[in-house]
């Protein structure tokens, strides 16, 4: 609940902020410790990082210099609660009452942050009760003592914990909790809390890992250099204790300092040793090439890295055709969904958007890294037609997926089946939609003129197909066709997209080349004098 209404109430910003404050590992560092301090989760800020890592935001040594912030910041919260604050509990929770029921957008959800806040202390407080009994047992407690000395497992226990809790904060709460109370000793709760610290770099790795080895390296190396600090620490384990509690001497406040000593002496000894690291890192876990996965870019080249900009500008234009035949794909996917209903063929179509997307992506950052202030006249307008096509067909492709498919599922969900007249309809302004997409890619290709005003005149012909098909609609509606009035609202939702797509493609390809002519108008609306 505290992630959850911190992520709610700022999660835009937070993510902004982090992505914005990456100019040298310094800032980085303070950037994850401040974000890391109001989510109190340096897993959720593990999965942001790594997924800026991920879309080549983020370098290795940045990231992991936010990531040092964020293990140091997760531990700020630890320090106040490490005192007695068991009757703060319930004005939490109640404050967080009526922010929640009162407040507006935003405020009402640090009302979620302070229950989540009070319901921690309320928990642990009747764990600790239901633990009084048992530990007053003198074999129970005699056998607690015992396990206290078995510290490398008490470690393990912690690891598991702090992986399952998904938060090192609750398990370093407990670990202070139980050595309060004497069900552990303060070495056996120091145990549990660098057991945590391990267990909750787990998480990143993973749920943020994709396919290529390059994007675990950043919650990798986050999570082997905890696991140094946690194997430093046994080899000297049984100095620590009485290091610990000669500065501090209650229980949970000799935890919780450990807790923030360990982060901060792991942070100072790693931060001048982060590009060599990053570099080994680098070099055991070498990147894919960029071609091996199906929706990554094969043609793009990159101005930056000393491609001319021709030769960028057609490796643009190469991979937008890629483009076109994913879409043509989706299509053909829609057609069988339309024709004969099946929700693993929706499912694998909707599938097709994720890699129209991916390469739509990966096309407009590579052209907008070129600096369009040096090119001539004609070539930003190539750049700029490119971006039309690869913009528009990637919207396209939303609107199928969003739209058109979402129709299909919803039809099979509620078991219900179009007219056969109103499916014939859909069906061919698909088909018709699948000729009007060659046309595009054709007109994008050559750029002639009167295929590009012969493309535009496709407008006005669905136009009146969706007319027609609409006119038929309502007249089945009003002979009472039993199957058009159980889905009349979702075909006029498809003849409606259908129509949208087809605006699509036309303005994909045909647009750019009649405005530059001063060929379209800026209304349809006549002049009324």
């Amino acid at each position: 609940m505290v992630q959850t209404g911190v992520q709610r109430a700022l999660g835009a910003r937070l993510r902004s902020f982090l992505a914005h404050s990456l100019h040298n590992r310094l800032s980085a560092f303070f950037a994850g410790l401040g974000v890391t301090a109001l989510l109190q989760s340096s897993t959720a800020t593990g999965l942001m990082v790594t997924g800026f890592g991920a879309e080549g935001l983020v370098s290795l040594t940045q990231g992991l210099a936010i990531m040092l912030g964020a293990n140091v910041g997760t531990t700020l919260i630890v320090q106040p609660l490490s005192f007695d604050v068991s009757l703060v509990a319930p004005i939490l929770v109640l404050a967080g009452y009526f922010l929640f029921r009162r407040a507006r957008a935003g405020t009402r959800d640090f009302g979620r942050v302070f229950i989540g806040l009070g319901l921690i202390l309320f928990a642990l407080h009747q764990f600790l009760a239901l633990l009084g009994p048992i530990t007053a047992n003198p074999l129970t407690r005699a056998f607690l003592e015992a396990l206290s000395t078995h510290i490398v497992f008490i470690m393990l226990i912690g690891v598991a914990l702090a992986w399952a809790a998904h938060s090192s904060v609750a398990i370093v709460l407990l670990a202070m909790s139980l050595a309060t109370n004497g069900v552990l000793t303060v070495a056996g709760g120091i145990a549990l809390a660098l057991g945590a610290n391990v267990g909750t770099a787990l998480n990143p790795v993973v749920e943020g890992g994709g396919n290529d080895p390059a994007t675990r390296r950043l919650p990798l190396g986050n999570l082997l250099a905890r696991i140094g600090g946690a194997l430093a620490i046994l080899a000297v384990y049984p100095w620590i204790t009485p290091f610990v509690t000669g500065i501090e001497s209650a229980p949970a406040r000799a935890i919780a300092d450990f807790h923030l000593g360990f982060n901060l002496v792991l942070a100072l000894l790693l931060f001048p040793l982060l590009k060599p690291y990053s570099r080994l890192l680098e070099r055991l876990l070498p990147s894919h090439p960029q071609d091996e996965s199906p929706d990554a870019p094969r043609y793009l080249q990159l101005v930056a890295a000393g491609a001319p900009v021709a030769v960028a500008l057609a490796g643009a234009t190469r991979e937008a055709l890629r483009l076109s035949d994913v879409l043509e794909e989706m299509l053909a996917g829609l057609h069988d969904a339309l024709a004969n209903p099946s929700r693993r063929q929706i499912k694998e179509t909707r599938a097709l958007d994720d890699r129209l997307d991916r390469l739509n992506r990966a096309i407009k950052e590579n052209l907008l890294a070129i600096d369009t202030g040096r090119l001539d006249e004609l070539t930003n307008e190539k750049l700029a037609r490119i971006l039309t096509f690869s913009i528009n067909l990637e919207q396209a492709g939303d609107l199928i997926d969003r739209g058109l498919l979402g129709i299909a599922s919803r039809r099979i969900k509620r078991g219900v089946a179009f007219s056969r007249e109103g499916n014939a309809d859909l069906v061919a302004q698909v088909d018709r939609l699948r000729e009007t997409l060659h046309n595009s890619t054709a007109v994008f290709l050559s750029g002639d003129i009167a295929a590009a005003r012969a493309l535009v005149s496709e407008k006005d012909v669905f136009r009146c197909l969706e007319e027609d098909a609409t006119a038929a609609h309502f007249d089945r509606l009003r002979s009472g066709n039993v199957e058009t009035v159980e889905t009349s609202a979702l075909h006029l939702d498809a003849l409606r997209d259908l129509k949208r797509v087809s605006s699509h493609l036309i303005e994909a390809s045909a647009y750019p080349i009649l405005k530059k002519r001063g060929d379209l108008l800026p209304t349809r609306l006549r002049t009324v004098e």
